[in-house]
């Protein structure tokens, strides 16, 4: 038998012969009499019982939860343990390789080609405006992918010192590109249409 149920067996009979021998003794004058030391051992084994198996029951009850609480936790290291290390391994095979990443403006686009740069641009929709100040590329063939929402035309030419480099196709509700290689150094994106960069469509590219 489990300790738990040792423990039920010595309250139960604890409570009956308590019941009893209260009833025997309203019955019969004198009882216990010369019993009374038998009655009184039996109280004790069985209050002693009673105690020895609650407390037993107690411990298996705490072990059970111990070892049931261990393994919750060894199941929820193992399932965060599992995320970091991918990670980790992914982020030593990338450096292994030797892997480079260019960034461009403020939300800048890099292909995976070492020294290659792609740029995101686009016009306002309604205002003489692109949607970012200044763009950042790293020093190579750097691509700048234009798009132009509004049915006001627009391009982008890339500038340096006064000199147009290379230049998108002028274009309303559509997209372009313009590639160039450039060399570290600050140069100047622009729209070429007249009055449309004085109004504030210009801005600085970086290259490191």
């Amino acid at each position: 038998m489990s300790n738990e149920t040792l423990f039920y067996v010595c309250g139960i009979a604890l409570a009956l012969s308590a019941v009893i021998f209260s009833f025997v003794g309203l019955k019969l004058k004198g009882f216990p009499g010369k019993a009374f030391p038998i009655v009184v051992v039996w109280f004790v084994v069985l209050i002693g019982g009673a105690t020895t198996y609650s407390v037993l029951n107690a411990h298996d009850e705490e072990v059970a939860k111990a070892a049931e609480l261990e393994e919750a936790n060894e199941e929820i290291e193992a399932a965060e343990g599992s995320e970091p290390f991918e990670e980790e391994e992914a982020e030593e095979k990338t450096e292994a390789g030797g892997e480079e990443k260019a960034e461009g403006g403020e939300e800048g686009g890099a292909n995976a080609e070492v020294g290659a740069t792609t740029l995101q641009l686009t016009a306002d929709l309604t205002t003489l405006a692109f949607d970012k100040p200044s763009l950042e590329a790293a020093a190579g063939e750097v691509t700048i992918d234009f798009d132009n929402p509004s049915t006001i035309e627009h391009n982008v030419a890339i500038d340096e010192d006064g000199t147009e480099i290379a230049t998108t196709e002028t274009l309303t509700e559509g997209k372009t590109s313009v590639s160039t290689e450039l060399e570290p150094g600050e140069y100047t994106f622009l729209c070429t249409v007249p009055g449309h960069a004085a109004a504030g469509m210009e801005g600085t590219l970086t290259v490191k």
